[in-house]
């Protein structure tokens, strides 16, 4: 089983707590990217990210010095967001990092699929980022099946905890062979299952972390999460889709 994540926006260097181990495995094509955001202008950059003055005038930094192969951080202690904060790989256990190398795979607009000790600077380019280069109108155009393919080489079945916008990179290009199955985290509001941006966040990181501590082998182990006031409902669940709700917070 292949475990798939969201990267977030906000990221850091630490050199200190752990050594990167590996480069990632589209470095070229990640190359390739740098240099066409590098050859475009400020104003592009910021209507690209769509971002304050202050948060591009940081990023365009970055790209000024950015080197692909050297003051590298993990991954996986790279990103910062919700998800990662609630995942906690800072505190895994030696163990537990064996089992993240092996299972979890990070999916990024500008890297394509990270491990999670790949070494990674800085960045800032979502997956849904309308960046043409070449023949390629977007960044799904631009990675097309690679992912999906690269996936699909290590294993048969891939357990989804990214969001639709990084899960469509990879679940249009799968081959039939490969079993691909969702985690929904959502509230029954008027018979439907209502999913909230930040409470998903919370528990696709509480999600990873379980399967992590457990180390889990395939997504039925999935169905014991319990945390944050989740609980599985079977009815709603299929093959295709495990299913989560929690109570709905009263005060909304």
């Amino acid at each position: 089983m292949r475990i798939i994540l969201s990267p977030a926006k906000k990221m850091r260097e630490d050199f200190d707590s752990l050594p990167w181990q590996d480069l990632p495995q589209f470095l070229p094509q990640a190359q390739g990217l740098l240099d066409r955001l590098r050859a475009m202008t400020g104003e592009e950059l910021k209507r690209l990210w769509r971002c304050s003055d202050q948060i591009a005038a940081q990023n365009v930094e970055r790209l000024e010095r950015m080197d692909l192969r050297r003051f590298l951080t993990p991954a996986l202690l790279a990103y910062e967001g919700i998800q990662y904060r609630y995942m906690a790989p800072g505190v895994f256990s030696r163990l537990e990092w064996a089992y993240a190398q092996e299972h979890l795979r990070i999916l990024s607009g500008f890297y394509g699929l990270l491990r999670p000790l790949d070494g990674v600077t800085p960045y800032r380019l979502e997956m849904g980022a309308k960046l043409r280069l070449g023949g390629a109108k977007d960044l799904y155009a631009y990675w097309g099946d690679r992912l999906a393919l690269a996936l699909a080489e290590e294993d048969a079945c891939i357990l989804n905890l990214a969001s639709k916008e990084y899960s469509a990179a990879v679940s249009r290009y799968l081959p039939s062979t490969v079993r691909f199955v969702t985690c929904v985290f959502g509230e029954e509001q008027g018979g439907k299952v209502v999913e909230k941006g930040t409470m998903c966040k919370m528990a696709r990181g509480e999600m990873a972390r379980f399967l992590t501590e457990r180390q889990a082998e395939d997504p039925e182990q999935a169905r014991d999460f319990d945390r944050l006031g989740y609980r599985f409902d079977p009815a709603r669940s299929d093959g295709a889709a495990l299913v989560f709700l929690r109570r709905a917070d009263p005060a909304g």
